[in-house]
């Protein structure tokens, strides 16, 4: 167990000092949620008055969801960093090396949660400046941060499978292309789910990204629920877990196919 612990906090340094030697990636993929959080806000503010919508002002229903959609996107890519240590031979040098199979997927998850909390803590910000409130206090926001975090690291798993998979940035680059934004339309990100069509709801009971968008607006309320907070952070949670274990194993498929 502690050398697992010890290859995981490598590969987490490995992967924190390539994120310092380009910090503008993490303003560049801020750009689009800020975008939405900025124009969709006055956009679409009178909403809320539609009978059903469930709440008082829309930017404090948009924040959550679009720091859920940030931690989304920025998982979605995480294959392509993969395919690049695969070109450079990296992946090869691990494999044969002692180093845990956990340790190479856990490095880039938690180089991802702390991607995430920078992000989340930038958009709460600007949320917070074009008027957001956030009822649920310090406790609502972590756990907020930790659904983006928990949703993420399940995404950023499967990107990390499929470039393992089929080893071609296109194909990752279309499969995240086709998969994320309809996941994120098919939730509560930007529209409250009473008032979606009777198949979207449908869709949006097994779809983790909603998960992660109640979770969030609810601990941010007041009079949180709890019991219903936490059902939706165990089912990421358990998405999570389910993920980083199929990536894990994808590793020695692709050892064997080399």
């Amino acid at each position: 167990m502690s050398a697992a612990l010890t290859d995981s906090w490598y590969m987490t340094q490995r992967h924190l000092l390539n994120l310092f030697r380009q910090p503008a990636w993490i303003v560049i993929t801020l750009v689009q949620p800020l975008i939405y959080l900025l124009l969709y806000e006055p956009l679409f503010k009178r909403i809320v008055e539609l009978p059903g919508f469930g709440a008082g002002s829309y930017v404090d229903f948009l924040t959550p969801g679009i720091v859920v959609m940030t931690a989304l996107f920025s998982a979605g890519w995480t294959g392509m960093g993969v395919i690049e240590d695969i070109d450079r031979g990296v992946v090869d040098r691990f494999l044969v090396s002692p180093a845990s199979r956990g340790s190479l997927i856990s490095g880039r998850l938690i180089q991802l949660g702390l991607v995430a909390v920078i992000q989340s803590a930038i958009l709460l910000g600007v949320g917070y400046l074009i008027g957001a409130k956030y009822p649920g206090g310090a406790l609502g926001i972590l756990v907020l941060v930790a659904s983006a975090i928990l949703l993420g690291a399940g995404f950023g798993a499967l990107s990390t499978l499929l470039a393992l998979l089929v080893r071609r940035e296109e194909t990752v680059i279309a499969a995240a292309n086709l998969v994320l934004l309809p996941l994120t339309f098919l939730s509560s990100v930007f529209m409250a789910q009473g008032l979606m069509p009777g198949w979207m709801v449908t869709v949006a009971r097994y779809n983790p990204v909603n998960w992660a968008a109640q979770a969030g607006r609810a601990a941010l309320s007041l009079g949180v629920a709890w019991s219903y907070v936490l059902t939706r952070v165990g089912m990421l949670a358990l998405f999570a877990l389910v993920c980083t274990w199929l990536a894990t194993r994808a590793f020695r498929v692709y050892q064997r196919s080399i």
